[in-house]
C-alpha cells in the first residue's frame, strides 16, 4: 500500500513479496515482478505449485530468472536512507538486520522489532503491539513498582540512619569510657604518687629513728671499751712497778676491776614495719582520705528516722513532730551529713544493701531545703541514684549508668580542689561515675533512703565505719 512517506514507499519497493524482507540477490521473472532468488526458487520447488508468478499468478517460464543489479544497489541505498530517517526522527534504536525503525514490541520474546521482523516467520505467530503502546503499558507497570521500591528505599535509609546513629552513639560511649578510664588511672597514679611520698617519708623517719638508737648503742659501747682499755693499761703498768709502788692503792685498783660490768646495748628491732604494701586498687588508695561522717538531724525530713549514733537513716511510717527549721528538707525525704567540706579530699562509704531505691552524693550547704528540686550540678547537688532497677547520675539530662554487679556498698570520693565527686561500687571495686566541675562554698554529704513502697524499702542506709588506714593527708 502506497504511503505519503517517500522513505516508506522505497522500503516497500525494496521488499520481497515472499519473505517480506529486503531483497537479497533480486531477480525479475517474465511478468515483471521481482523476488529474492532463493525465495522464488523455493516457491517453485513445491509440487503443488504451478510455474506462475506468486504475485500475479501469470504463467511464466521457470528458468527465466534475470538478476537485477540496479535493484540490489537500490536496496542498499534504501537501507541507508531508512537508517538516516530513523536517526533523523530521533529514534535511537534501529533493527540491526533490516535497518528499520523499531516500531513494534514482541510480548513473547520481550524485544523490540521492526515491521519486517513482525511479518517474518520468527514473530508471525507472536503477540506484537505498537512499541509506544508497549512503552506506555510498561511505564505504568514500572511506575507501579516505584511505590514499593521507594518505600523499601525509605525503610533502608531509615535503618541505615539508625545504624549510623548507633555507630555514633557507640563511638561516644567508647570515647566517654576511654576518658573515664584515663581519668581514673590518672587519679590513681596521682594518689599512688602521693602514697609513695608518704611511705618514703615514713620509711625515712623509721630509718632515722632506728639509726639514732643504734648509733647511741655504738657510742655507749665505745665509751665502755675505752674505759676497759684504760683500766687494763693501768693494771699492766702496776704489775711492772716496784713492790712499794705496786702495793700503793692496789686495793682500789682491784675494786675497780672487780666492779666492771658489761652493759648490754639496748635491743633495737631492725625489722621494717609492715606498712609499705603497694596496692593498685583505687579503694586502697582512697582509704587514707576516709572521714567520719554523721547525719545532721536538723536537716532530716520529718519522716526520716535516724539512729542514736546518727549513722543509720530510714523512712518512717509517719511524720514526726519536729521544728520546721529552714535547714530541714520538706517535701524531699533527705538528710545531710553534719560535716561540711570546703577544701581537701574526703572519702566515705554507705551500705545500701538490697534497697530498691536510694540517693547518695554531695550538695552545697546553700541548697534550698524547701520544695522540690532536680538533681543537677547547676542546682548545687551531685547525686547518683537507684530507681526501678536502673542506676543514674544526676546530670542534665540524667546519665544512665551501666552496672554489671549490683552494689551493696557505695564509696564516695570528694576532691574539692579538682572539682570532682566520684562514686564507686565497693562490691566489685568498679567505678560508677565522676562529676567534674568547679566547687564553691561548703559541701555536705547527701542521703535519701527513698520511698518505702509497700514496705519493700524499709532497710536503712548505713554510713560505714571509717576504712582502715584512714586519717592520712586530707589536703590537696
Amino acid at each position: 500500500m502506497a504511503t505519503d512517506n517517500p522513505v516508506e514507499s522505497l522500503q516497500e519497493e525494496a521488499t520481497c513479496p515472499i519473505c517480506l524482507e529486503y531483497f537479497k540477490d533480486p531477480v525479475i521473472i517474465d511478468c515483471g515482478h521481482n523476488f529474492c532468488r532463493a525465495c522464488i526458487a523455493q516457491c517453485w520447488e513445491r509440487p503443488d505449485t504451478d510455474v506462475s508468478c506468486p504475485q500475479c499468478r501469470e504463467t511464466v517460464q521457470q528458468g527465466n530468472l534475470r538478476p537485477i543489479r540496479r535493484l540490489a544497489n537500490v536496496v542498499e541505498i534504501v537501507k541507508r536512507l531508512s537508517l538516516q530517517a530513523a536517526k533523523g526522527a530521533g529514534e535511537e534504536r534501529v533493527c540491526g538486520e533490516h535497518q528499520e525503525t523499531l516500531k513494534l514490541f514482541c510480548e513473547e520474546d520481550q524485544t523490540s522489532v521492526c515491521v519486517v521482523c513482525y511479518l517474518s516467520r520468527a514473530h508471525r505467530d507472536h503477540r506484537v503491539i505498537p512499541i509506544k503502546e508497549a512503552a506506555q503499558e510498561y511505564k505504568v507497570k514500572l511506575q507501579g513498582a516505584l511505590g514499593p521500591l521507594r518505600k523499601e528505599l525509605e525503610e533502608t535509609l531509615a535503618l541505615m540512619s539508625a545504624e549510623e546513629e548507633e555507630i555514633t552513639e557507640w563511638q561516644g560511649k567508647v570515647k566517654n569510657k576511654s576518658e573515664m578510664i584515663a581519668g581514673e588511672f590518672n587519679k590513681l597514679h596521682t594518689l599512688l604518687r602521693e602514697e609513695e611520698q608518704l611511705l618514703l617519708q615514713s620509711l625515712k623517719e623509721e630509718e632515722r629513728q632506728t639509726l639514732q638508737r643504734l648509733q647511741e648503742n655504738v657510742t655507749k659501747l665505745s665509751q665502755q671499751s675505752s674505759s676497759l682499755q684504760q683500766l687494763i693499761i693501768e693494771i699492766e703498768e702496776k704489775c711492772q712497778q716496784p713492790v712499794v709502788e705496786l702495793l700503793k692503792d692496789v686495793k682500789s685498783t682491784l675494786s675497780r676491776s672487780e666492779n666492771v660490768k658489761l652493759q648490754e646495748p639496748e635491743a633495737v628491732s631492725t625489722d621494717l614495719k609492715n606498712v609499705y604494701n603497694i596496692s593498685l586498687d583505687m579503694r586502697e588508695a582512697l582509704k587514707r582520705f576516709g572521714v567520719d561522717v554523721t547525719l545532721d538531724p536538723d536537716t532530716a525530713h520529718p519522716r526520716l528516722v535516724l539512729s542514736e549514733d546518727r549513722k543509720h537513716v530510714r523512712l518512717g511510717d509517719t511524720s514526726q513532730d519536729l521544728p520546721d527549721k529552714p535547714e530541714r528538707f520538706d517535701p524531699c525525704v533527705s538528710v545531710l551529713g553534719a560535716e561540711g567540706f570546703a577544701d581537701g579530699r574526703r572519702y566515705w562509704e554507705v551500705e545500701v544493701g538490697d534497697k530498691p531505691e536510694w540517693d547518695l552524693g554531695v550538695c552545697r550547704e546553700s541548697l534550698s531545703r524547701k520544695g522540690e528540686f532536680a538533681y543537677a550540678p547547676g542546682n548545687g547537688c551531685w547525686v547518683v541514684w537507684l530507681r526501678d532497677g536502673g542506676y543514674k547520675a544526676g546530670t542534665s539530662p540524667a546519665t544512665p549508668l551501666p552496672v554489671s554487679i549490683r552494689p551493696s556498698r557505695v564509696g564516695i570520693f570528694l576532691d574539692y580542689e579538682a572539682g570532682e565527686v566520684s562514686f564507686y561500687n565497693v562490691t566489685d571495686r568498679s567505678h560508677l561515675f565522676t562529676f567534674t566541675g568547679t566547687f564553691s562554698g561548703t559541701l555536705h554529704p547527701y542521703f535519701s533512703p527513698g520511698l518505702n513502697a509497700e514496705g519493700t524499702n524499709a532497710v536503712p542506709l548505713i554510713i560505714c565505719p571509717v576504712p582502715a588506714q584512714a586519717g592520712g593527708n586530707l589536703g590537696p
